[in-house]
């Protein structure tokens, strides 16, 4: 089943059950795709571009979680936990720390890194690896801690 197809679902049911939060969650990704989509030029997104929206929708409300926290909003921040919780079902199993560090030895390894000179070339053979799987910011911390 496509993410469409699965989104369309889920909004059924949302609707049916009266998950007012959900629903609200699923059309704004939905309307991500299709914008995505439009801008792209073609009618259906590939798996790829679907995973770079969601993943991009995911980094956008861990960067406002971390504003609200900063702000001490704590009825925003619980909102942005759900919305969080939700698109993380649609996104595939996440890397844990320890499989992630695995990945980033074995590219490092790949490309003959040695420095933290050569940081581009690992984290340009990594995402691709490791896209939508595992955040962006702990790649890069844990590529640093191996380049040093």
């Amino acid at each position: 089943m496509s993410l469409l197809e699965r989104l369309n679902q889920d909004m059924k049911q949302a609707m049916r059950n009266k998950e007012k939060d959900k629903l609200s969650v699923i059309r704004m990704v939905k309307a991500s795709l299709q914008n995505e989509a439009i801008k792209k030029g073609h009618g259906e997104l590939s798996n790829d571009e679907e995973l770079t929206v969601l993943s991009r929708e995911l980094k956008q409300r861990k960067d406002s979680l971390q504003e609200f926290k900063n702000a001490n909003r704590l009825d925003l921040v619980d909102k942005v936990q759900g919305e969080i919780v939700i698109l993380n079902d649609y996104l595939p199993a996440q890397f844990s720390e320890e499989e992630l560090l695995q990945v980033v030895k074995q590219t490092i390894a790949e490309v003959n890194a040695t420095s933290k000179a050569d940081m581009g070339k690992v984290m340009g053979a990594l995402m691709p690896k490791v896209k939508g799987k595992a955040d962006g910011g702990l790649v890069n911390k844990l590529v640093q801690q191996q380049l040093s």
